[in-house]
C-alpha cells in the first residue's frame, strides 16, 4: 500500500517565542517531499512533486496560515510542557 502522512514539530531551547522553531513535514512512502520551517518562513520542496507544491503553497493562503502555527501551536504547548517539566524536577 501507499502511506501519506504529515508531521508537525516544535523544537525549543526555552519558552521564549524566538527560541522556538515550528516545522511541518509532508511524507509519502517514508520520503519527505515538502517542509515548512518557521526559520525559513516558507515551504521548501525536496522532490519534483514537492517543489511544485511548495511553489503553489508559497503563493497562496497556506504559507500565511503556516507562519502563524509557531505562535498558535508551539508557543502554547511549549509553555505547558515547560511548566509541567519544571514542577516535576
Amino acid at each position: 500500500g501507499f502511506l501519506h502522512y504529515m508531521v508537525d514539530s516544535c523544537e525549543f531551547n526555552s519558552s521564549k517565542l524566538n527560541d522556538i522553531e515550528f516545522t511541518q513535514s509532508y511524507y509519502y512512502n517514508k520520503l519527505e517531499y515538502v517542509r515548512f520551517s518557521s526559520s525559513v518562513g516558507k515551504f521548501v520542496g525536496y522532490t519534483e512533486y514537492g517543489i511544485k507544491n511548495a511553489e503553489s503553497w508559497n503563493n497562496g493562503q497556506e504559507v500565511i496560515s503556516s507562519r502563524g502555527e509557531k505562535e498558535r501551536y508551539c508557543f502554547h504547548n511549549v509553555g505547558i510542557f515547560t511548566e509541567s517539566a519544571l514542577t516535576k524536577s
